[in-house]
């Protein structure tokens, strides 16, 4: 497995030159861009734009590993109203297009929200609507990434939706492409069950997975930790990824507002992860 990080570990006011510099320095294989709505590679960037972030990552010799984005909290594909909703899709092929310009083989995707308790008067939209809405829009979306050769990962996050592996592995068969598969995020089941349970029911549906930590006890965003600092079983994890035969990117996803200030935890992030990995 290749070690990763995601580009919301560094500080927000660094700018993407800086944090792909920043990566390499710390030892990661890979880093993991965002798209934004505005500002630097974002909605409106335009394709010569997007390839200088590639340019960059290869003179800096580091790849990139995928291109999340953290738009569909704001735009969920799950919301009742319909101008939401395509503007959800609109987010996805605009990522996709933007993957596929960045040389990358995976975009996160949040499929939606049932409701959302960290965001104050976010919309709460019945269960079986949910589902049907992010069921649709994300089959509509499985031809764009195919024409793309781009998949989309659909990513475990605290949304009140698809909240055990059972069901997300159902929603993904329902869809039925190659093109569609879990962006397994292991810090983020903490709190209501076990990742490497996850990891061997997605089993080859994962296309890529993020790493955090998380202590049960803590309840609520502050129980998010350093990793190895949490009670996230990382030997039975490892165990688990190498039994489906992954051999993909593991990439840290470590917010520095839940835990230190500055670049250090991007140094102390790659560390752990070699331990994790069993890295010298």
């Amino acid at each position: 497995m290749k070690k990763g990080i995601n580009i919301w570990s560094f500080p927000g006011s660094m700018k993407v030159e800086a944090c792909i510099s920043v990566a390499k320095e710390a030892g990661f294989d890979g880093i993991e861009l965002a798209l934004n709505e505005t500002g630097e590679l974002s909605l409106e960037s335009n394709e010569s734009e997007i390839k200088r972030y590639r340019q960059v990552a290869d003179e800096q010799g580091i790849e990139l590993t995928s291109l999340a984005s953290g738009l569909y909290w704001t735009y969920p594909i799950t919301s009742a109203k319909a101008g939401t909703r395509q503007k959800s899709k609109d987010i996805v092929k605009k990522q996709l297009e933007s993957a596929a310009i960045l040389g990358v083989d995976t975009i996160l995707v949040v499929p939606g929200a049932v409701g959302v308790d960290f965001i104050p008067d976010s919309e709460v939209v019945p269960y079986d609507q949910a589902y049907d809405y992010a069921l649709e829009g994300i089959s509509e979306l499985a031809e764009v990434a195919e024409s793309y050769k781009v998949s989309i990962g659909i990513e475990n996050v605290w949304n009140k939706f698809l909240l055990s592996p059972l069901e997300l592995r159902d929603f993904i068969d329902k869809i039925n492409s190659p093109y569609v598969g879990s962006y397994f995020d292991v810090g983020n089941v903490v709190y209501a069950g076990y990742p490497e349970h996850w990891i061997s029911i997605l089993n080859k549906r994962i296309k890529k997975v993020h790493f955090k930590d998380y202590r049960r006890a803590a309840g609520g965003l502050h129980g998010f930790v350093d990793l190895l600092a949490g009670d996230v079983n990382y030997p039975e994890v490892v165990k688990a990824l190498q039994a489906i035969g992954y051999e993909d990117y593991v990439i840290a996803e470590m917010i520095p507002g839940y835990t230190h200030h500055g670049q250090q935890i991007v140094f102390n992030t790659s560390g752990a992860m070699d331990a994790i990995l069993g890295r010298k």
